[in-house]
């Protein structure tokens, strides 16, 4: 995604506001700040992804709704405008930044005096009849630019390893910040982020996509009876199971409490389902211990809900349906999977 610039010129920016203006009218955007702003961006060009997303929304003839408008406002736009984002930088790497700063300053100098050295040098080889003072005098000059050289290159190899340090550093704080801590699977953020990204390639490919919704039958009972421990426990045995029984490719997540949903991207309904039945029938047949006393837990059961993704649609109704489908899945008496078109068919019964 591309950086907004800090400031547009008035006539170009009286030019996108027109522009963003009769984007609204034509697809009939309600005209408030939130969506103004997303038109702005579009006509600006600010996000290649917002652009393409609204593109595939416009030839597909999707609808902006308010869920449609409520959720491209705040994924690509809302971003920009959090006024914290500079805080983030750490300090380490603005320290880096002045040291390297200072090295290439220091450099720089060095260079100029060592031409005006050897200009002078240049200039005395004309006068001077021994050449003996002037190549010594020359080779003074190249040892002392050759010791220049190499402290220079020391001191940025040693900001090169501070940057490699700051540069892992952020990666860890960006996987902790996308890993549930509890189950290991990804969190709701980056489950948000992926589903939005294969929502994109789905509708650009024509490919499938499909999603699965797990929620742990009875699971107020563990804790009350076993208490948290053992709820955490079993929480962290479906989310292992989830995470083995799908591809790398797939996204397996945290949604909440004990709710866990995975994304299969190029999955029909009909093979989430067989990953959803596959997933639920290990889960059944193992067993836990109470870690403290060794006594041997009830079997832990789940439902699950199973939806398929229909072009154009937000990420919301996707997991809207999803979760409908879950919901008949318990009402059905659990330990079972419902796919969405049995509750289609159930609501038009």
């Amino acid at each position: 995604m591309s950086s907004a610039p800090d400031e547009i010129d008035f006539d170009y920016a009286t030019t996108l506001a027109d522009r963003a203006n009769g984007f609204m009218a034509q697809h009939r955007v309600p005209p408030t700040p939130e969506n103004f702003a997303v038109w702005f961006f579009y006509a600006m060009g600010g996000s290649l992804t917002l652009k393409k997303t609204i593109d595939i929304l416009i030839a597909n003839k999707r609808k902006f709704d308010s869920l449609v408008n409520r959720d491209l406002y705040v994924t690509y736009v809302r971003p920009y405008s959090d006024p914290g984002l500079s805080d983030d930088i750490p300090d380490q790497v603005h320290a880096v930044i002045a040291s390297a700063q200072e090295f290439l300053a220091t450099a720089i100098s060095d260079n100029r005096s060592q031409m005006e050295s050897l200009g002078e040098v240049s200039s005395e080889c004309q006068a001077v009849a021994d050449p003996r003072p002037i190549i010594e005098k020359l080779l003074k000059e190249l040892s002392s630019a050759t010791s220049r050289s190499t402290a220079l290159e020391a001191n940025f190899l040693r900001t090169t390893q501070d940057l490699d340090q700051i540069r892992d550093s952020l990666k860890l704080a960006e996987q902790h910040s996308n890993t549930d801590p509890l189950t290991g699977l990804a969190n709701r953020r980056s489950l948000e982020a992926f589903l939005r990204t294969a929502q994109i390639t789905s509708m650009e490919a024509g490919t499938p996509l499909s999603i699965l919704m797990i929620d742990i039958d009875y699971f107020k009972t563990f804790n009350d009876s076993y208490g948290h421990q053992v709820g955490d426990q079993v929480l962290r045995l479906v989310g292992r199971v989830l995470q083995e029984s799908v591809r790398d490719c797939d996204h397996a997540a945290r949604y909440g409490g004990e709710e866990l949903i995975a994304v299969l991207p190029g999955a029909t309904l009909d093979v989430c389902a067989e990953v959803a039945e596959r997933i639920r029938r290990r889960i059944g047949e193992a067993r836990l211990t109470r870690r403290a006393t060794g006594e041997e837990i009830s079997s832990v059961t789940i439902s699950v809900g199973v939806a398929q993704f229909r072009m154009a649609e937000s990420a919301e109704g996707l997991i809207e349906r999803c979760d409908r489908a879950l919901y008949q899945a318990k009402r059905s008496g659990r330990n079972c999977t419902v796919r969405e078109s049995s509750v289609d068919e159930e609501i038009a019964a």
